[in-house]
């Protein structure tokens, strides 16, 4: 059953946290969200580590 995870990340821009909604449906995966705050756009990077638990990661765009 897929479902969401909500996180709370760091904007690599302005470095306000912020609460994003993570599909776990389909990893690894890759899309770009804009900032709630700033409106900049992050990339975002999604791994299932070893445990199972969802690996975030996020880079501003000319990372």
């Amino acid at each position: 059953m897929n479902t969401l995870q909500e996180r709370k990340i760091y904007c690599p821009y302005c470095g306000e946290k912020i609460s994003v909604l993570i599909d776990d449906s389909d990893l690894p995966q890759s899309y770009i969200e804009d900032c709630q705050v700033c409106c900049r756009p992050i990339n975002f990077h999604l791994n299932m580590d070893n445990s199972g638990d969802i690996d975030v990661q996020v880079s501003h765009e000319n990372e």
